[in-house]
């Protein structure tokens, strides 16, 4: 699939970016899965972009520590909508401005945690394109790292695995994952991309 084709596939499957609205009965997050074309290439190929990444700083207060995901946060009473949260918290999370350098491309179905301990939240993921020179870099204290993985190495199978997780209360729980550079992507970040990838392979 071309670049210039997602937007289309992406509405097709989840429906148009404005037809995202909070969930009245839960916290509300939105987080920004973006694309880095390749340089020099007006309309390359999906699998040639790269997916930008963060590791979570380690804190007793945040329940996803240490853990890999996208940039992203809580929607605050100040945002217009959940698009500009997640605008807003790739910024202030890597220095990106996606409001600048950036296109909104689509939506993904948005996702709820499942582990009992997490917060009740609903985490809305927006898909953006960055400019082909966009540098991320650890903006904030919650970033213990910025990565960018190559969405065909995200997608290649060699790189899938099981994620032992020790539960305090249930014991240790295996969770599909993708490994790649030295980092581990499961839980939810895990969930985000397959459902992103699930659109390459079989668009509607």
């Amino acid at each position: 699939m071309r670049l210039s084709q997602l937007p289309h596939a992406l509405a097709d499957r989840f429906g148009p970016t404005n037809s995202s609205r909070p969930d009245r009965h839960r916290k509300n997050a939105a987080v920004a899965l973006v694309l880095r074309p390749p340089s020099g290439t007006q309309d390359p190929r999906v699998d040639r972009c790269e997916v930008l990444a963060i590791r979570r700083a380690d804190s007793a207060r945040d329940p996803w520590s240490g853990q890999m995901a996208l940039p992203g946060g809580s929607l605050d009473e100040s945002d217009p909508g959940l698009m500009a949260a997640a605008v807003r918290e790739a910024r202030e999370e890597t220095g990106l401005h996606l409001d600048v350098d950036g296109d909104l491309l689509g939506r993904i179905e948005p996702m709820r945690p499942l582990g009992v301990r997490l917060p009740v939240i609903t985490i809305w993921p927006f898909v953006f394109r960055s400019d082909p020179a966009a540098n991320a870099r650890i903006a904030s204290g919650e970033v213990a790292s910025v990565h960018w993985f190559p969405v065909h190495a995200l997608d290649d199978t060699s790189n899938r695995d099981s994620y032992a997780y020790r539960d305090p209360s249930l014991g240790v729980r295996k969770f599909p994952c993708i490994r790649l550079e030295g980092q581990v992507i499961w839980g939810l970040t895990y969930r985000i991309l397959m459902q992103f990838l699930e659109v390459l392979r079989h668009p509607v």
